[in-house]
């Protein structure tokens, strides 16, 4: 009996649980993993012509393996896009697509609020190839526009931000960078597909830490990268093969299985950070929260409008510290904070079932400057918390501990 295909059209939770389920002859329920260097090769001129790209087949791990495509392909069906490329780590897939698209003399802009990560490389390690960079505001269309050169190629932004959670205008870098010749690549990590899928709104690039919300449970490192099979097959793939930035069949198969819950889990930690935010607002001991779904948020409606509806699982906040506010004492307070939970997991990782909380200053955002710290608005106040699936009122709980402490704190 031929093999059943899904009908064209599907929504996306079931996009998550039935895309890229590849059955062996063994008709197993659940996608196959496949932990094996190399792939065996009928016979000699079938093994030329796999390696030379001229037949389709496995050949070795390091570029192509199933259990790693089944991943690939059911990102892109939950993305929209045509192809994806799994990657060891989000910064891989970052690194991948820098080496991919650029070279000595090329210029790229970026949002002042990435990842700390983030800015190192670009900034960093590609600018010492002579790769030129600017960093503008995140929420300010004129900045991207006036930064734009002639020698520009791409545009990057993730947005919400980490851990700040501005929000830029997808469409409108879309078409400043397709007016200017360049690419926009958008880190969609904080939202997933499951709440925004940034190209319906033109974006060219995706990219992903499945280590996060894709994976779901701080399980594995992983990276992907969506785009279009032309840019895959000529710009990517290449590098990938020679470089191997390999995403792991094992890594590959536990996002797959995170994925099948990837849109229930982004709408009940959503509904919860926005009972956490609220809450939040209210406590005398913060000074100011940043949440998406807050009617508060600088770009609340621009969010609801790309988010469908919804705000995301992370929560930043400022702890006060005086007036006027003291670095130090603000430090302080945010340690004490952050040390007084014992629900919350102390960890820089998010996007996990289990609420996690971190002093972005210190950790995340560490090893950039402290003026670039400052250009994105991080102080040593500021707590960012990934709220999880725990019962919001213990979680709340946990957090008054620590914030109800700061006023003994001398």
């Amino acid at each position: 009996m031929a093999e059943k295909k899904l009908p064209d059209h599907l929504h996306l939770d079931t996009l998550a649980v039935r895309a890229a389920v590849d059955k062996s002859q063994y008709g197993e329920n659940s996608e196959a993993l496949y932990l094996t260097s190399s792939f065996v090769q009928p016979d000699a001129e079938t093994a030329a012509r796999r390696f030379a790209g001229e037949e389709e087949g496995y050949t070795y791990s390091r570029f192509s393996n199933p259990t790693v495509t089944s991943m690939e392909q059911r990102l892109a069906a939950l993305e929209g896009t045509e192809a994806c490329i799994g990657t060891s780590s989000g910064m891989a897939a970052i690194m991948l697509m820098c080496m991919g698209l650029l070279k000595a003399g090329d210029h790229v802009i970026c949002s002042q609020s990435v990842f700390g990560s983030t800015i190192r490389l670009i900034a960093g390690e590609f600018g010492k190839f002579g790769v030129q960079s600017t960093f503008v505001s995140q929420t300010d269309v004129a900045q991207w526009q006036a930064a734009i050169q002639p020698n520009t190629r791409l545009l990057f932004a993730e947005t919400p931000t980490n851990p700040l959670t501005d929000v830029c205008d997808i469409q409108a870098l879309a078409d400043v960078a397709h007016a200017a010749g360049a690419l926009l690549a958008v880190d969609n990590c904080f939202c997933s597909p499951a709440l925004q899928q940034p190209v319906k709104l033109g974006a060219d690039l995706i990219i992903h830490s499945g280590t996060k919300y894709l994976d779901g449970q701080g399980r594995v490192i992983a990276g992907a990268l969506c785009t279009t099979k032309k840019l895959i097959d000529e710009k990517f793939m290449p590098v990938m093969r020679s470089a191997g930035l390999t995403l792991s069949a094992f890594n590959a198969w536990v996002v797959l299985k995170g994925m099948e819950t990837l849109s229930i889990r982004m709408k009940a930690q959503s509904d919860s950070a926005l009972q956490l935010a609220t809450w939040l607002e209210a406590q005398p001991q913060v000074a100011r929260v940043y949440y998406p779904g807050l009617k508060s948020h600088p770009q609340h409606a621009l969010a609801m409008q790309q988010q469908s509806g919804l705000g995301g699982a992370v929560v930043s906040f400022d702890v006060r510290a005086g007036k006027p506010a003291d670095p130090v004492q603000a430090r302080k307070n945010a340690f004490h904070v952050i040390d007084s939970t014992l629900v919350c997991s102390i960890t820089a990782n998010l996007g996990d079932t289990k609420t996690t909380i971190t002093h972005p200053a210190s950790t995340s955002h560490g090893r950039i400057t402290e003026a670039q710290r400052q250009a994105a608005g991080i102080g040593q106040g500021l707590i960012r918390v990934a709220v999880g699936l725990e019962n919001i009122e213990d979680l709340k709980a946990d957090l008054a501990r620590g914030l109800h402490g700061l006023d003994t704190l001398t």
